[in-house]
């Protein structure tokens, strides 16, 4: 099922830092030509306005597949380590949630890099803003983990799926091959924000789904497809 219906943003809401839940600033996210764009001309600089595009339902067990390609130049005074970088956040927190200065949902982050025409930079990476995840039966703490994708340069369009599976296994693929494994996503208490939705559960942490964004952090970016399979379990 296509979650972006080619011509506007319904069903979608913006979250951008230091702006309330539902206000597009400078209208950083846009439709044009059957896209969604993420686009900062009308910015005079980038000032960590980093931004998240909701989709209005929560899921947990699905595939999920979007495609993307980053276009143009990064915007001013965005940082060095967001060029050519975006992604889509999986099993987020409430966006109504969200402090209004607070700059990425606890979530998980299949991280989308574009290459920089120089060395290797893998893309469907995972970050993890405010959670914890289990590799290799271990608990692990680093907040970007590597995947052993191959390097994308220029504006090609990139493929990214991710099956995702409540509180169990998760797998990212890239242009179909599969490139990080990791299972049992939890909050992470070091994270204030993660530390209260923690308090606010009673203090459980395990994360078995939530709603998903797609994200605007300095650099252009194009997305085509927005699909989603759920899986019934």
């Amino acid at each position: 099922t296509s979650l972006f219906n080619g011509k506007d943003l319904t069903g979608w809401t913006p979250k951008i830092t230091k702006s309330d839940y539902g206000v597009n600033y400078l209208d950083t996210f846009r439709v044009e030509d059957g896209l969604i764009k993420v686009r900062y001309d009308k910015y005079e600089k980038f000032d960590g306005e980093f931004g998240h595009l909701f989709y209005e339902h929560p899921f947990s067990n699905y595939k999920l597949r979007v495609e993307y390609r980053f276009v143009g130049d990064q915007s001013k005074n965005g940082p060095g380590w967001a060029t050519r970088n975006s992604g889509v956040m999986i099993h987020c927190q409430d966006p109504k949630g969200m402090r209004k200065d607070q700059e990425f949902p606890v979530c998980l982050e299949v991280q989308f890099l574009g290459g920089l025409g120089r060395g290797k930079r893998s893309t469907g990476n995972l970050c993890t803003p405010g959670t914890h995840v289990i590799m290799n039966d271990k608990l692990i703490t680093q907040h970007c983990i590597d995947s052993t994708s191959k390097t994308y340069d220029g504006d090609q369009w990139v493929t990214i799926e991710v099956e995702a599976h409540g509180n169990g296994k998760f797998k990212h693929f890239v242009n179909g091959e599969l490139v990080i494994e990791y299972e049992k996503p939890r909050l992470d208490d070091s994270d204030p924000d993660s530390k209260k939705l923690t308090e606010e559960r009673n203090g459980d942490k395990t994360v078995s789904g939530g709603y998903l964004s797609l994200q605007a952090e300095s650099h252009p970016v194009e997305f085509r497809k927005v699909e989603i399979f759920p899986l019934d379990e």
